[in-house]
């Protein structure tokens, strides 16, 4: 791969943002290494392909830790120039219902992860004096997530963990950038078993959209974006004054079991 184009790393990148953003990457000039858990990643490999950049699929569960070593391995001897930590799973439901394997995979993906990828891709970039580091939070990160709140709390760390990186590497030549869709149409809530939920069958943006704005902002070297429609940028503003307790009882009402309208509406 070694052929003098820049190359992007991204995971969860079978499809939705994930593979959007390395759509984005490989028409900008990029080269790939792509990774998700799932069997459609070599599709969207072989659809990458056709832009003319070389692409390095790797397939690896992110909740194991050996798979985290893994995908880190494929990149040895290769210079990471954008590392995209899309991967994340949610799950929905009352917590004293969840079940705890459930809950911990989303700890295990969202946080975990996202730590041991992040250490390795930055001492390299920070050695360097170059490169771009970016995270897909949410703006659930913004709010006390009940019916889903092992899913916001691990957005949250996800989002603070972005921004005192931005602080630690500035001056460095690195770049930490932390996009924070709103709900977006990809398998998301169908994996996260909230299809009973309004939030769950309310309309959503195109990943195509929210992967461009992020595209965007991470080759700008902005540090932080509320990506996705009007009405999500508009809620990022009104959650820096509402109340927790009031944003709680907000998602409550949108995330709650059996909260979606009768007809099933979108």
């Amino acid at each position: 791969m070694d052929n003098g184009r820049p190359l992007a790393l991204v995971t969860g990148a079978s499809s939705g943002i994930g593979y959007e953003l390395a759509r984005l990457f490989a028409e900008h000039g990029h080269d790939l290494v792509v990774n998700a858990e799932d069997d459609r990643l070599e599709h969207a490999a072989r659809r990458l392909r056709e832009t003319g950049a070389r692409v390095r699929a790797v397939r690896a569960d992110l909740r194991d830790p050996g798979d985290v070593d893994r995908l880190v391995a494929s990149t040895t001897g290769l210079v990471v120039d954008v590392a995209a930590l899309n991967a994340g799973v949610g799950r929905g439901g009352a917590f004293v219902d969840t079940d705890p394997a459930d809950d911990q995979s989303v700890i295990d993906l969202n946080v975990s992860s996202t730590v041991r990828l992040a250490k390795p891709l930055l001492r390299d970039m920070v050695a360097r004096g170059v490169g771009r580091l970016m995270f897909t939070s949410s703006i659930a990160a913004t709010m006390p997530g009940a019916f889903q709140p092992v899913y916001n709390a691990s957005k949250a760390f996800v989002q603070s963990f972005a921004q005192a990186l931005q602080e630690e590497v500035e001056d460095t030549g690195v770049t930490v950038t932390s996009f924070m869709p709103g709900p977006t149409d990809t398998d998301f809530f169908r994996r996260a078993g909230m299809e009973d939920t309004r939030i769950g069958t309310m309309d959503k943006v195109d990943p195509a959209e929210v992967a461009r704005q992020a595209f965007d902002a991470v080759m700008k070297g902005r540090g932080k974006l509320v990506t996705g429609s009007a009405m999500t940028r508009a809620q990022g503003v009104a959650d820096k004054v509402l109340p927790d307790r009031v944003k709680a009882a907000v998602h409550r009402r949108m995330a709650a079991p059996g909260t979606a309208p009768d007809d099933g509406s979108r």
